[in-house]
């Protein structure tokens, strides 16, 4: 018998304003805004009060309600949204947030900054073959969607038309703010819209950034075994650049014990799986302020896309689209006119505070339990969206994945902690370069039974991979997500690909190259975050310099049953620096033994990758100058993962047909060449390397 336990709903019901649009003004552009803002807000003056109390959560535990959620003007082309533990000040009619007041501090955000520069969103886009434009998202006008004492929702719009600046995106988009009563913190989501008809465009990146006082924050929390004091915007200022630009060296912090460590964002990376909770810690007063992501519904490329997280600046960031750790392939590409809407969040900006005698890491204790208590009341029922279904307007699948691998066990096999998850429809692993539309990923148990909750109405395939097992498993069918649904799918079996029985193998399928051999970096170019964690190791900076240091005079040669992967296999194939910045491909070799080679019958190579970035991979069997190589993938990949600090980056699996004719008995040689030279940062990271031998009856 199939249950399902639906989360509770509640809609609210809120006066509904009509917009407003800012008109002409003999002042200019600064009179329009402030003379159309004091319309607007004495429209809403006499029936706004305004709350000037706050409110803290001694020991992370919340205290009683406060009075209902009140809307005020505050300054000329400002709102402040109050309910008693934060207020929150939005510009209009853009809608950014200019002000957050939390426990004593008048504002959260860096008030040195233009007020355009403290909350915001944008957007990273191009016409077609044409350089990136960078556009940072602002409303033309606005409308209060909600207001009563539970719940305000405020929506600011912006509207394309052919007449505007050339640097504005084609779409409609309307952000939204939500400040609930009792909730410290408030939410913020925004809904794309592109109407039929539009001129095609590329987008690359869709985030919201959050600049914070840089003399309050500088304790950063992104995991329970990823925090640290962070360095100052002036040290990287003041510090020496390293080879890769978002790298520095801090050679005069203004905290010397920062002083000989590299800071580079993309050091503090994370994929969207562990990507719910982040942000930063205030010591006087403590206070937390927090990124939470109860979802990654709206996120693209599937759970283990790579992105940023929070930084030096400090700035926090909600990333929903980007290219990082994966290159254009996961950039939307907009043409042929055809329509799109996507609501990207609702996510939580949490705000928490102790008193100044207690411990400020229970700070970071209790925003995780919030972002816990936040996903389980997911989806939100206050959003006010039409765009964004509640509970009950969505479905749900369950089912279990089994494997059959008859080389492995004459039996089936569970999908023990499987990745399972609804796409858009497409190839086996399509999901993880799709990007317009959502997706609902699940981690099955040790069985391979899943239970997908929560999924919007439309059409999908499943899809799923298994650690441990090669290639990309799809459901044979559409699935139809209808309101309430619930679909059980039964006993699912995915058969991986598979020629004939493993001759030998190198590494674990688990599209990472984490079991490789990850060098210590240079003792001058380290973050000391990841000094004495192995897990983590891979995200300091330089480690592709360290192959020339292994190998000086000759590349890598791995010697099947005699050495181990996990020291003896480099984790990445870069290229060779021959100094005054010319490199030179590198060419990997497997020496292996054959008892019989079988004439008659063919061989399989498994070739996984984790990472490829500008790579020219090419295998030869037996003779390294071959022409041309048995096998080449052609100059592919976008990842950076290298430059990075990722250990992995896009999957791709071949399945590479061995002739026998290029084998003999005895003592074999692949050869492995990156042909591809051109800078330090190219290169591959292999996943998994497996020979198989002729079929058996």
């Amino acid at each position: 018998m199939l249950c399902r336990a639906w989360l509770g709903y509640f809609l609210v019901a809120g006066e509904k304003m009509s917009y407003w649009r800012p008109q002409w003004s003999p002042l200019g552009p600064g009179g329009r805004r402030q003379g159309a803002a004091m319309v607007h807000l004495l429209l809403l003056w006499c029936c706004i009060v305004r709350s000037a109390s706050t409110h803290h959560f001694p020991g992370g535990r919340k205290p009683k309600p406060p009075l209902g959620v009140q809307l005020s003007l505050h300054d000329p082309g400002q709102v402040l949204i109050d309910n008693g533990l934060v207020q929150v000040t939005l510009s209009i009619p853009d809608g950014d947030v200019i002000g957050i007041r939390y426990n004593g501090i008048d504002n959260l955000l860096e008030g040195l900054n233009e007020e355009n520069n403290r909350g915001y969103w944008d957007v990273v886009w191009n016409w077609p073959g044409e350089p990136i434009k960078y556009d940072r998202i602002q409303g033309t006008i606005y409308r209060v969607v909600t207001q009563n004492e539970d719940q305000i929702e405020m929506s600011f719009v912006r509207k394309w038309s052919p007449s505007a600046n050339h640097t504005v995106v084609p779409l409609h988009i309307d952000k939204r703010y939500i400040v609930r009563r009792g909730t410290s913190g408030f939410y913020a989501y925004g809904i794309f819209e592109r109407p039929e008809g539009l001129p095609d465009i590329e987008m690359d990146q869709v985030r919201i950034v959050y600049r914070l006082q840089n003399k309050k924050f500088h304790f950063m929390a992104l995991s329970d075994d990823r925090q640290r004091v962070m360095p100052m915007p002036e040290d990287r200022i003041t510090g020496q650049p390293l080879a890769y630009p978002e790298a520095v060296l801090l050679t005069d912090p203004i905290n010397p014990e920062l002083r000989g460590e590299v800071d580079d964002k993309y050091q503090y990376s994370c994929e969207n799986q562990y990507n719910n909770v982040h942000g930063w810690i205030c010591g006087d007063p403590p206070v937390g302020f927090w990124l939470i992501t109860p979802s990654n519904e709206f996120r693209t490329a599937g759970p283990v896309k790579q992105d940023l997280t929070s930084h030096v600046g400090p700035i926090t960031l909600s990333m929903f689209v980007s290219t990082h750790y994966a290159g254009k392939e996961v950039g939307m590409k907009f043409q042929g006119g055809r329509p799109w809407k996507k609501v990207f969040g609702p996510v939580l900006i949490y705000l928490n505070s102790v008193p100044p005698e207690e411990d400020t890491s229970t700070l970071w204790q209790n925003a995780k339990e919030k972002m816990y208590m936040e996903s389980k009341t997911w989806p939100y029922g206050f959003a006010e969206s039409e765009d964004f279904p509640s509970s009950k307007e969505r479905g749900m699948v369950v089912g279990q994945l089994l494997v059959r691998d008859r080389y492995v066990s004459k039996r089936y096999l569970w999908g023990e902690f499987a990745y399972v998850g609804l796409a858009s429809p497409g190839q086996a692993g399509s999901w993880q370069r799709e990007n317009k539309g959502y997706q609902f990923w699940h981690r099955a148990d040790r069985k391979g039974n899943f239970i997908i909750n929560n999924i919007r109405a439309g059409e999908y395939n499943l899809y799923g991979w298994v650690p441990g097992t090669i290639g990309d498993y799809k459901y044979k069918g559409i699935v139809t997500i209808t309101p309430g649904s619930a679909i059980n799918l039964g006993m699912l079996v995915y058969e991986p690909p598979r020629h004939g029985p493993t001759l030998w193998e190198i590494g674990v399928p688990d599209r990472t190259a984490s079991e490789f051999y990850v060098p210590q970096p240079y003792p001058t170019l380290m973050n000391n975050l990841y000094a004495n964690n192995r897990q983590y190791r891979f995200r300091q900076y330089g480690l592709w310099e360290r192959y020339a240091d292994l190998y000086p005079r000759s590349d890598l040669v791995f010697h099947v049953g005699v050495d181990d992967y996990r020291k003896d296999w480099f984790f990445a194939q870069v290229t060779r620096n021959l100094y005054n910045y010319t490199f030179a491909a590198t060419t990997w070799q497997i020496v292996f033994e054959l008892e019989t080679v079988k004439k008659t019958a063919g061989y399989v190579l498994q070739l996984a990758l984790a990472s490829v970035t500008e790579s020219d991979l090419q295998v030869r069997f037996n003779d390294p100058t071959m022409e041309p190589p048995l096998f080449a993938t052609g100059r592919i990949g976008q990842d950076n993962a290298i430059a990075r600090h990722g250990i992995h980056g896009l999957y791709w699996l071949y399945s590479i047909p061995v002739p026998s004719s290029q084998l003999r008995r005895g003592s074999n040689t692949i050869f492995l060449t990156q042909a591809w030279a051109i800078n330090p940062y190219q290169g591959v990271m292999y996943d998994y390397i497996r020979l198989e031998g002729p079929p058996e009856l």
